[in-house]
Parts: structure tokens; C-alpha cells; sequence
């Protein structure tokens, strides 16, 4: 006997008004689900390029747990936008015999004809999605080079304030006077030959000089001092981007000492603008810059030999790299090499002295403390799911509680409405938007946890690596602990675990 049932798939991209809900899409869709009883599974806020979403992940392990018999939704496009992603369904549905409808479409999988014009539609879909990109791309080089502020907040030491170029309302960057003096300050250090990062870091904190939101960090000094926007455009500065093969959208008589510039990234540039200028857009900007063209290119010619700078090294001094933060101040830990075995330091402390640091914490003595963790937290989560990690999840279990008593409890207001005083109905519907709320919070919760459920055969591979500790590769144990591990917050005083499992 077949005990399996339908399905309902819905999603929606973003939240537009014309774009239809996903409560309409499951109206056009109960038709094809006979009046039986079925599943739903719904993303919202969700694109179709991909697969990378969590109700769609939990649709697909249902069909592998053979729960599912038909899944139903209202278009193609709503499942799927990607020839590649879509042929792999197509091929997970026909081995666990799952039918695959659309309701508006009305394809029979079942016939080689209709298998064909579902994978003639797929196309078709993924011809829009790649127009409509093509289209935002191209007006986005438009804009470009016209030298508009594209998006994001205004670099430290200006603000936006709207203005009007060749007739378009935009916006443009604005000097703020105490702002500005300290951002040229930061130029002007590390134009020093002996300034490091951590020497500025250290001045700024210690005088209670910020560069906006957060600490004054060695990231944000790099990304500052890189930054066009602040140098004062001139021949000197034309050369050196030209000798970088930048793509320069003005000619060199532009170039007269006053304006800042913006650079963009460039069509199908690989390269990060931050690094590689080779093929970035370098458009000449309205506003004014603060710095010199001599100051600028003395820390850009400082920073292209800053060998240390690099954003995607990988980690090889510990398989904890990445995990393991500062239990003071929640910045990372970084590995160094002391006189005798490598320590953890928290990179705070070590960048401005802005944290007090985690004391001395023993690389080896750590690893080890969170082996024989990872070690019990395995053999606890065996015996509580029988190895099946979705047969149980306490912080799922408790969410779910949750959700079904605020759920309940909307009801039971609802119901309590009907003939209501309107001061009562006001009191009802403060309240029913409260818990609303809550709701909300912890359906995003419940598919964040169901998004990082770690499959059986991944689990089995943890706990072989895990017996097997000793021939285990460096990035083998990295993955063990990505798999286990949220993250590690360390003191010399004590060490906290957040699992994912």
C-alpha cells in the first residue's frame, strides 16, 4: 500500500506587489491536489536560480525518505529557474516515481512529448531570468559611467546629499567636516613609511577616534586607504590607473586635482576591484577629494607590496581556524608561534588593545578539549537519534513547541472576537500583532535549523573521522568541526561549544 502523499511547492522571490503570493499560487494549485491531504512546503524571499532554499531542501529529503508521492505547484518557475538544477529533479523524481505538476502549465510527466516541453519551458525560464539580468547589468554600466553614487552608505568623511546629473536625480558624496580631517589623517600616516595598520588602529582608539560603525579595524584601514573616492584626481593618478590596466571612462583632461573618483567593478572581471585593477572602471566624480594624488598613490604603492594582505588564505596553523572566537569581545582568534608551542590571541587585543584578550590560550590544549567534546557530543547525539539525525533535534522539538503554543494562542484570540467591544478589539489585535511577531521569528528559526540538517551519510563520515582522529587530513578535521560546530567562544578561563546538532 502506497502511504505516501502530495505535495505543495511554493515561493516567491520578493515581497512586490505584483508579484503573486504564495497563498494565491496555492489556489490555483488545490485542484491538482484532489481534495487529498498534503504537505506544504513554502520559501519566501527566495530566487529560483538556485536550490539553496529551506523548504525546497526539505522537499527533496522527504522524496528521498519516500514520504512524498506528487509534488504540485503553481508555474514551472516557482521550483525551478536553472536547466541544470531542474534536470537533476527531474531525474531524482523519476527514481523514487514522484509525479511532478504544474498547475497552470498542465504537463504529464508521464509522456515523452510532455517530459519535452517541460524541459523546452525550463529554457524558455532561464532565458528570462538571464535577459532581465542582462538588462539590470547594462543599466547598471550606464549609470556608471556617468559617475552616479551606485548604492551602499557613503565612504568614512562624507554623507549623501541628493543632486541632479544630465537631468537624473542621484546622489552625491558631501565632505563632513571632523570627519574628514581624521580620514585624512589615516592617508597621511600611513604615507610614513614605518605606519602599519596596527600603529593607526592603536592612535585612533587610544584618542577615541571611530571610522563609523564598529572598531577601527585593520580590514577597514586596508578597504579605506584603496578607495579612489578620496583621492584628488590628476594626470599623476590617470597614469598610475592606466599602468594598472584600469578601464578609464574620462580622458586625461578630466583629470585637473579636484574631483575624488569611484571605481567599479568591471563586466565579467574575476579580479577584486580592492586588488586587481586590471579591467575596473575608474570614472571621474563629482565630489570633492580630501587627499592629495601624491598622499594616495604613496599608500596604494605601500599597499600593492603589503604581501601580508590577503583575504582568502587558507587556514594552516589550526583545523579550528574560523570557529573559535574571543569569549570577551566575540572577534576571531588568530594562531601565532611563541618561543615555545603556538597560542591563541584575540585579534582585538592584538590590532588596538580595544579588548582585554582571552589570556593564554595553548593551540594543542584547545584542540584537545574540543576533540574529546566533539568526541561525547557524537556518541550523545547517536544514542538520542539511532544515527538518524532527522528523527530527532531537541532545538527543533522545542522550536516547533513553541510555534504550536503561539499558534494556539492567535486562535484562541481570534475566536474570542467574534461580538467583541472595540475596546477589546483593540486589545486583541495589539495582541494578535505581538504574537505575530513571534511567530514569524520562529518559522525563520525552524528554517534555519532544517537548512543546516546534516544528512545521515554526512554524519556517518563525521563519526569515521572522528574514530579515526590520528590519519584524519587537516581539512578533513575543518570539515568535522564545520559540521558539528556553530561556533567557539574561548577564555583562559572557560571555552563555550554552539553545536549543530
Amino acid at each position: 500500500m502506497d502511504n505516501r502523499i502530495p505535495s505543495f511547492y511554493g515561493r516567491k522571490s520578493v515581497d512586490r506587489q505584483d508579484s503573486i503570493s504564495i497563498d494565491s499560487q496555492l489556489e490555483f494549485c488545490k485542484h491538482e491536489l484532489r481534495g487529498e491531504s498534503y504537505r506544504a512546503y513554502t520559501d519566501n524571499g527566495y530566487s529560483g536560480k538556485n536550490t539553496d532554499r529551506p523548504k525546497f531542501q526539505e522537499l527533496i529529503r522527504d522524496i528521498e525518505h519516500g514520504l512524498i508521492a506528487r509534488v504540485v505547484v503553481y508555474k514551472l518557475d516557482r521550483i525551478s529557474r536553472s536547466i541544470i538544477d531542474f534536470a537533476n529533479m527531474m531525474e531524482l523524481f523519476s527514481q523514487y516515481n514522484v509525479e511532478f505538476v504544474s498547475a497552470t502549465e498542465k504537463f504529464d510527466t508521464s509522456t515523452p512529448m510532455g517530459r519535452a516541453m517541460l524541459h523546452i519551458c525550463i529554457v524558455f525560464a532561464q532565458l528570462e531570468r538571464e535577459t532581465i539580468q542582462r538588462r539590470v547589468r547594462d543599466a547598471y554600466y550606464s549609470r556608471c559611467q556617468k559617475g552616479f553614487h551606485m548604492s551602499g552608505s557613503a565612504p568614512y568623511g562624507y554623507t549623501l546629499t541628493p543632486t541632479v546629473v544630465d537631468g537624473i536625480h542621484t546622489k552625491m558624496l558631501t565632505p563632513t567636516p571632523i570627519h574628514a580631517e581624521r580620514a585624512k589623517l589615516v592617508f597621511e600616516m600611513y604615507a610614513q613609511p614605518h605606519v602599519s595598520f596596527g600603529d593607526i588602529a592603536r592612535y585612533f582608539t587610544e584618542h577615541g577616534y571611530d571610522l563609523g560603525k564598529g572598531v577601527v579595524s585593520r580590514c577597514k584601514l586596508s578597504y579605506m586607504l584603496r578607495n579612489p573616492a578620496y583621492a584628488q584626481a590628476d594626470l599623476d593618478l590617470y597614469e598610475f590607473f592606466k599602468s594598472q590596466g584600469a578601464a578609464i571612462v574620462n580622458g586625461a583632461e578630466d583629470f585637473t586635482g579636484v574631483n575624488g573618483c569611484f571605481l567599479y567593478q568591471g563586466r565579467d572581471v574575476p579580479g577584486r576591484k580592492a586588488v586587481d585593477l586590471k579591467d575596473q572602471i575608474l570614472v571621474v566624480a563629482p565630489h570633492e577629494g580630501l587627499v592629495s594624488s601624491e598622499t594616495w598613490l604613496a599608500c596604494r604603492k605601500k599597499l600593492l607590496g603589503n604581501t601580508s594582505f590577503s583575504s582568502n588564505k587558507k587556514a594552516k596553523n589550526t583545523w579550528l581556524a574560523g570557529k573559535i572566537k574571543c569569549g570577551t569581545c566575540g572577534h576571531g582568534l588568530c594562531c601565532l608561534h611563541g618561543r615555545t608551542k603556538p597560542y591563541f590571541r584575540c585579534r582585538l587585543h592584538a590590532d588596538t588593545k580595544g579588548c582585554e584578550g582571552c589570556g593564554t590560550l595553548r593551540v594543542a590544549e584547545v584542540e584537545e578539549y574540543i576533540f574529546r567534546e566533539m568526541r561525547h557530543k557524537m556518541a550523545e547525539f547517536q544514542t538520542l537519534t539511532d544515527g538518524n539525525p532527522y528523527k530527532a533535534n531537541p532545538k527543533l522539538t522545542a522550536l516547533n513547541v513553541s510555534l504550536a503554543k503561539v499558534e494556539a494562542e492567535i486562535e484562541k484570540l481570534l475566536d474570542t472576537l467574534s461580538g467583541a467591544s472595540k475596546t477589546l478589539l483593540a486589545y486583541a489585535n495589539v495582541k494578535i500583532e505581538e504574537l505575530d511577531g513571534q511567530r514569524q521569528a520562529l518559522v525563520k528559526q525552524i528554517a534555519d535549523l532544517t537548512a543546516e540538517a546534516v544528512s545521515p551519510e554526512h554524519m556517518e563520515r563525521i563519526s569515521n573521522h572522528l574514530n579515526d582522529w590520528d590519519n584524519v587530513s587537516f581539512e578533513d578535521r575543518r570539515s568535522v568541526v564545520d559540521g558539528m560546530i556553530t561556533v567557539i567562544r574561548a577564555t583562559m578561563k572557560n571555552i563555550q561549544i554552539e553545536w549543530k546538532i
